[in-house]
This record gives structure tokens, C-alpha cells and sequence, in this order.
């Protein structure tokens, strides 16, 4: 199966339980990533935030509240229909395979649990892409279950699950500059946390 099959298979998964996964993270508490994208970002707010990702469109919702212009962007027809139900805000309808986004609109972009299901084949334009659409030195906040580079299909989606050194020269090559990483959830052991959150500043 090549990464464009894999991708239609994993959408097609999100499609068919986009109404449970709705409920099921409904009340997840992603608000240290959500400061850990905007307290990065320059200037004064408020900021124009692209929710890469955006699902039902919980994360969406919050960055609206807070006062920004929120885009949300999801290839789950079902989760686009639901977050623009939802919000008041744009939402696109894109695969994350084949995005097609303007330059320099965005001061941020949060990819909350939504790249590693990029191929690592794919991963490379997907990053040059956002990179183009983020303003300069805009902010890209990544969170992305960690692992030992495995690849490969999970519960009917396909994931990859990359270590930090792995990811950290998949995201400078595609001209970003770290500025902080971390684990979640916070206050547990490492081997109980098995989200790496990474935070980036476009180039130069």
C-alpha cells in the first residue's frame, strides 16, 4: 500500500468514527500546548492561527475564545462538517498529503496529534508546506505520540512514531529552528508519557 492508500484508509477510519472520537476527546486538556504555541509567537495579538488537524474542532473553538482568527484544516470530510457546525470559523477540507495553502498567512500553526499520520515518504513536503504558509518567523507547534521510528498501521489509522532525534532533522530540514520540547502528560515518569510536544520558529 503506498502513502496515498494509506492516507485514504485513515480518513476513511476518522470518517466512520468521527461522532465517537468526538465524545471520546471532548474534554481532553490540550491548554499546555495551546500556551506553548501562542507564548512563542511575536508581536501582539491577536494572532491568525491555522488548527492543522482540527478534528471536531475543540482546539479551534478554544483559539477563537481566545480572541484570534482560527482556520481549522482537516482531510476527515465527517470532522470538517462537525467543526464547522461547531465554531464560527473557515475550515478546509485538505489532505494532509497534497496541502495547498497561501504564503505567509498564518503567525502559527497547531498540528496537535495530527502529523504522525503523515508517511515518513510524505513528511518533507507536508513540513516545507506549512513553512510556507507561516509568516516570518511564525510558530509551528507540534505534539506526536514518540516511539522508536516505527511505521505502520494502529487501530485502522496509520501512524508514524518518531524519536526526537528523528523528528528534530525532519523539521530543520524543512527550515525551522527549535525552540523548546517537552513530554506529556506533565508530572509523570518519562516511560509514562508518551507524547513528545516539539515547538518551531520558521527560518532563517
Amino acid at each position: 500500500m503506498d502513502a496515498c492508500e494509506a492516507a485514504a484508509v485513515t480518513l476513511a477510519e476518522y470518517d466512520r468514527i468521527a461522532a465517537a472520537y468526538g465524545r471520546g476527546t471532548a474534554d481532553h486538556d490540550v491548554s499546555q500546548n495551546i500556551a506553548a504555541l501562542l507564548d512563542e509567537i511575536e508581536g501582539e495579538a491577536p494572532y491568525v492561527i491555522l488548527d492543522l488537524g482540527c478534528g471536531p474542532g475543540r482546539d479551534l473553538r478554544r483559539f477563537a475564545e481566545l480572541g484570534h482568527e482560527a482556520v481549522g484544516l482537516d482531510g476527515s470530510g465527517a470532522f470538517v462538517a462537525m467543526a464547522r457546525a461547531a465554531t464560527d470559523c473557515e475550515v478546509l477540507h485538505q489532505d494532509f498529503l497534497a496541502l495547498d495553502l497561501p504564503p505567509s498567512r498564518f503567525d502559527g500553526v497547531f498540528a496537535n496529534a495530527s502529523l504522525f499520520h503523515v508517511p515518513s515518504s510524505r513528511l518533507a513536503r507536508a513540513l516545507r508546506e506549512l513553512a510556507k504558509t507561516l509568516k516570518p518567523g511564525g510558530v509551528l507547534f507540534c505534539s506526536n505520540p514518540r516511539g522508536r521510528n516505527e511505521e505502520g498501521w494502529a487501530g485502522g489509522r496509520y501512524g508514524c512514531f518518531h524519536d526526537l532525534e528523528t523528528w528534530r532533522a525532519y523539521v530543520e530540514a524543512a527550515g525551522f529552528r527549535e525552540l523548546r520540547h517537552y513530554y506529556r502528560p506533565p508530572d509523570r515518569p518519562r516511560a509514562q508519557q508518551p507524547w513528545l510536544a516539539t515547538v518551531w520558529r520558521k527560518g532563517p
